[in-house]
C-alpha cells in the first residue's frame, strides 16, 4: 500500500487545536506550568504514524494567526506532510486544555467558529483523496458544523479506490450521545476500518459486548473494538483477542489515537490482525505514560521484541516505568 512521491500511504483529515496541559499530571487551576503544543485526533494518528517511518499528509483548516502557525510548525516537525493545510484569516484556530484529576482527566474545549469548522463539501480534490493509501476520518468532524457532516459523508459515499478507515470518537462535548448514535453509527456503517471503545459503544448503542458491536456494524470489513485495560478485538473474517498489557496510567487522552496508529501501521506493513493489535497495544500503552497527546513511539529494537513475545510473555508484559 505504500506510495511513492507526494502520494501518502494515509491522508488523515480533521480538526488540530492548540493544546493546553499542565506541565506535570496535576489538576489545571493548581498547576504552576503549562506545555502548549498541537492536538486533535486526527493529526495524532498522523504523528504517530510518521514517527514509525510512514508517510502521511494531514489535511485541515487552522486560523491564520499564531497558533495556526505553531501548530503547522509542530506538525511538520514531527515528519507529517502539510502540504493540504488551508489557512484562513477570518476564523480562528481552536483551543483546548487538559484538566487531569483523580479521577480522570476532563477537557475543556473553545473551538466554536474554528477554521476547521469552516471545511465543506469542497475540501480537498478527489485526486488528492484517490491518491493516499488510506484515509483516516473520525465521528468528531461530522459534530462541528453542518459543513464539516457533508464533508464526512461525501468521503464515505463517493466511489474510492482507498480504503477508510473510521474511528467513532464520541465527545459529548460536542453532541450528546442521543444525537450522536444514530449518526456515527449510519457512518461507520460505510467504513472499511472502525475503530471503538467498547465503553464509547455501550453509551452510543447500548451494547455489551465487543461481538454485540460486531452485531450493530456488520459492513465494514474490520471492526476493531477497544476494552480498556482488558483487551482489544479484531473482528472481521475472523474473531482475534488481544489482552492490553499491564500500564501504569499518567494521563489516558490520546492513548485511542495512539492505538488507532499502531494498528493501521501493522495493516500497511501487511501483517496479521494478532501482530496488528499488539502494535496499537504498544503505541497506547506508551501514550498512557504520558500527559502528551503524542510521544515518541518505542524504538524499533524494544517495539520488535514486544512484537515476538510468545502468549504467556505477552501476557505478563508491564509498562510501569522499568520497561
Amino acid at each position: 500500500m505504500a506510495r511513492a512521491g507526494n502520494e501518502a500511504e494515509v491522508l488523515c483529515l480533521g480538526e488540530t487545536m492548540s493544546l493546553v496541559a499542565p506541565a506535570t499530571p496535576v489538576p489545571l487551576e493548581e498547576a504552576p506550568a503549562f506545555t502548549l503544543s498541537a492536538g486533535g485526533a486526527e493529526s495524532n494518528v498522523a504523528v504517530h504514524l510518521a514517527s514509525l517511518g510512514h508517510h502521511v499528509r494531514w489535511a485541515s483548516r487552522l486560523g491564520d494567526d499564531p497558533l495556526g502557525r505553531r501548530v503547522v510548525a509542530s506538525l511538520a516537525g514531527a515528519g507529517v506532510d502539510t502540504g493540504l493545510v488551508e489557512m484562513r484569516s477570518e476564523a480562528p484556530t481552536g483551543v483546548y486544555f487538559k484538566d487531569p484529576g483523580p479521577d480522570g482527566t476532563r477537557v475543556h474545549y473553545y473551538r466554536a467558529g474554528s477554521a476547521a469548522s469552516t471545511m465543506d463539501l469542497d475540501f480537498l480534490a478527489d485526486d488528492v483523496i484517490d491518491a493516499a493509501g488510506v484515509l483516516h476520518i473520525s465521528g468528531i468532524t461530522p459534530a462541528l458544523s453542518e459543513g464539516c457532516d457533508r464533508l464526512i459523508r461525501r468521503l464515505l459515499t463517493r466511489p474510492r479506490r482507498a480504503p477508510i478507515s473510521f474511528d467513532v470518537n464520541h465527545r459529548p462535548a460536542l453532541w450528546s450521545a442521543r444525537q450522536a448514535a444514530p449518526v456515527l453509527a449510519e457512518l461507520a456503517q460505510l467504513a472499511d476500518v472502525v475503530f471503538v471503545g467498547l465503553d464509547e459503544a455501550a453509551t452510543l448503542w447500548g451494547v455489551k459486548t465487543a461481538d454485540d458491536v460486531r452485531e450493530l456494524l456488520d459492513s465494514p470489513v474490520t471492526v476493531v473494538v477497544k476494552d480498556g485495560a482488558e483487551a482489544a478485538y479484531a473482528l472481521g473474517e475472523r474473531r482475534t483477542v488481544v489482552p492490553a498489557p499491564a500500564v501504569e496510567v499518567v494521563e489516558p487522552v490520546g492513548a485511542g489515537d495512539a492505538f488507532a496508529a499502531g494498528f493501521l501501521s501493522g495493516v500497511l506493513r501487511g501483517e496479521d490482525d494478532e501482530r496488528c493489535l499488539r502494535r496499537g497495544h504498544l503505541l497506547a500503552a506508551h501514550s498512557l505514560r504520558s500527559t502528551e497527546d503524542h510521544t515518541a513511539p518505542p524504538d524499533a529494537e524494544s517495539l520488535a521484541r514486544w512484537l515476538a513475545l510468545d502468549e504467556e510473555q505477552w501476557g505478563a508484559l508491564r509498562f510501569d516505568g522499568s520497561e
